[in-house]
């Protein structure tokens, strides 16, 4: 008689690896966690190709100094930044930490977001192609792939100046249009994130600059397919909160900090 083999035994659940957010115990670790993932989300977005010439920041809040943030310094290319060369800035756009300048036009929407919303931890605004090109049709994102339903009635499109903005008004009135939403689209600049975390506003915005080409192209090419009203609401439900974003950037900062893992000195 021939031996069957056995049905290989089925590991437990609660043996399996799932990562999470970290939980840290002191300001100071927190800090070092914040400041990698931006210096890794930056990265990111060099190599994604979000910059132009000095246009582009991502912010994080600091956990101790809440009135203070971390940014990319003026002029440094983001394929080049690493943990020591971010700088503090304060509300008024002062550096308490760092020997660089910060981009003050940039600066006063971030500052105006952060201040806005306590509960937004990063902001990220950068000079993405299909961000732009949508930005500049003024329009909002439609539901018509399961992505972009994370944004639907959770995002808005502000239609202000076209400008450099270097007035704290227009920085306020940002961040009113933003509101409690996830992402703004800026009328003839592009997106704008946040997130509770870095991971989740770099998250955002790479997806939304995809959900931006994914509408583009398909609007070139015919008349798209809406998803319902009921089915959009329910995967946002599913898809649009920052724990999803946090754990669908993981493989992204994986890689990046394989790839180039000096941005963490």
């Amino acid at each position: 008689m021939t031996n069957q083999p056995q049905t290989p035994t089925p590991i437990p659940a609660d043996q399996l690896r799932f990562t999470m957010p970290p939980q840290h115990t002191s300001p100071q670790d927190e800090r070092r966690y914040r400041k990698e993932r931006l210096a890794a989300a930056l990265r990111l977005f060099g190599r994604f190709g979000y910059e132009e010439g000095v246009a582009g920041h991502i912010t994080v809040r600091d956990p101790e100094f809440t009135d203070c943030y971390w940014v990319n310094p003026f002029g440094m290319p983001f394929g080049h930044i690493t943990v020591s060369d971010l700088l503090l800035v304060n509300q008024a756009g002062q550096v308490v930490e760092g020997r660089a300048h910060v981009n003050q036009a940039a600066f006063v929407v971030h500052s105006s977001v952060h201040q806005a919303r306590p509960d937004v931890v990063a902001v990220a605004h950068s000079r993405s192609v299909h961000g732009r090109t949508l930005a500049v049709l003024g329009e909002p994102l439609e539901p018509i792939t399961q992505e972009v339903c994370a944004f639907f009635e959770d995002h808005a499109v502000y239609g202000g100046t076209t400008g450099v903005v270097v007035d704290e008004g227009e920085g306020r009135a940002i961040a009113a249009a933003l509101g409690g939403h996830k992402a703004l689209i800026l009328r003839n600049r592009g997106l704008l994130t946040v997130g509770d975390s870095v991971d989740a506003a770099a998250w955002w915005f790479i997806t939304m600059e995809r959900a931006a080409q994914v509408q583009l192209a398909a609007k070139a090419s015919g008349r798209p397919v809406p998803i319902d009203h009921a089915d959009a609401m329910r995967t946002r439900e599913q898809l649009g909160n920052d724990l999803v974003a946090w754990i669908n950037y993981q493989p992204l900062y994986l890689q990046i900090t394989r790839d180039e893992p000096d941005l963490l000195s």
